[in-house]
């Protein structure tokens, strides 16, 4: 086994300027280069585009992947769903480093000069992967933009961060064909949608005593209000947070939108609604008026415009026949 002293002597040196390169023209600094970026407080400047790449994360492995940027991937981690069919024939050939996150070691036996997290959790201290300890280890970070802003994030994050990344590997032109297709799929669903009445909408990702859902922050609001729903508890600054359910039953929601993800099923979770006597007066669960968003598309990545598409027919079916 590879002691860590020797697993840092590996990718010491990639530092802020990427992978070594020696002899020639690979010494020359690229077109467009170099390039600084500042992401959740930490700045970062690159001389050339990470050749070796990891990602910690569904949404930020499929954002390098609609990019055209598996050439320079070295290893992915953690997915919450599978991964969209369009990127499947990249991911395959992407080494998988662990089921979750993987150790600090495992990461370095890859020798990145590039890992890109999805969420605060990516670069752990207590799991030893602090962006820190990377940076020490020659090792560049960048975390994806919901985890650095303090206000609500929107579709203007989500192309920031599609800009952000692109930048990075030097391919802006990516990012704007890329964020192109992606305004027109959500134009297409707004124009189906007109001027529809939106529906108060509950989104439900789990609990029994009380309620985990999101509040008005997180990209998962946004999408409900592009799909032509009201979140009830939009007041509330967090991403997600936890609410009683005397809170839910006085607000009736029209519509409960349930997360898809982990091992408790969809099934599971309406069924769990559907039994509880005290919600039997709330509209949703009186008329049973359940939508489904997979958790794995209420995240800042490339799939929210789908996820407004599908979300808007489950909420206003009568506009999509």
């Amino acid at each position: 086994m590879l002691t860590a002293v020797t697993l840092t002597a590996l990718v010491a040196g990639c530092g802020t300027t990427g992978a070594r390169t020696t002899g020639g023209d690979r010494e020359k600094t690229p077109p467009g280069f170099p390039v600084t970026v500042t992401n959740c407080g930490v700045s970062t400047t690159y001389q050339r585009p990470p050749q070796r790449a990891v990602t910690l994360n569904q949404h930020t492995t499929e954002i390098m992947l609609a990019l055209g940027l598996e050439d320079h991937m070295v290893g992915t981690a953690y997915l919450d769903d599978r991964i969209l069919p369009e990127y499947r024939e990249q991911y395959r050939r992407i080494p998988v480093l662990a089921e979750r996150y993987p150790s600090y070691e495992a990461l370095l036996k890859k020798a990145p000069d590039f890992v890109y997290g999805g969420y605060s959790s990516a670069f752990s201290q207590q799991d030893g992967r602090s962006r820190q300890r990377l940076r020490e280890a020659g090792i560049n970070t960048h975390l994806n933009i919901a985890n650095c802003t303090d206000e609500p994030v929107g579709m203007s994050e989500v192309h920031e961060e599609i800009r952000t990344v692109a930048k990075i590997f030097g391919v802006p032109q990516r990012a704007e064909k890329l964020i192109d297709r992606m305004t027109d799929t959500l134009s297409q669903v707004q124009r189906r949608l007109g001027d529809v009445q939106p529906v108060s909408v509950f989104v439900y990702d789990s609990g029994t005593k009380s309620a985990t859902t999101t509040g008005g922050d997180g990209i998962a609001n946004a999408i409900v209000r592009m799909s032509g729903g009201r979140n009830i508890f939009a007041d509330q600054r967090e991403s997600f947070f936890d609410v009683s359910w005397e809170q839910v039953i006085r607000q009736r929601p029209e519509r409960i939108v349930i997360l898809d993800y982990g091992s408790t099923t969809v099934e599971q979770k309406r069924n769990a609604l559907l039994n509880k006597p005290a919600l039997a007066d709330v509209p949703a669960v009186e008329h049973r008026r359940f939508a489904v968003l997979p958790l794995s598309s209420a995240v800042t990545g490339v799939r929210v415009p789908r996820a407004v598409a599908e979300l808007s027919e489950q909420l206003h079916p009568g506009r999509f026949r």
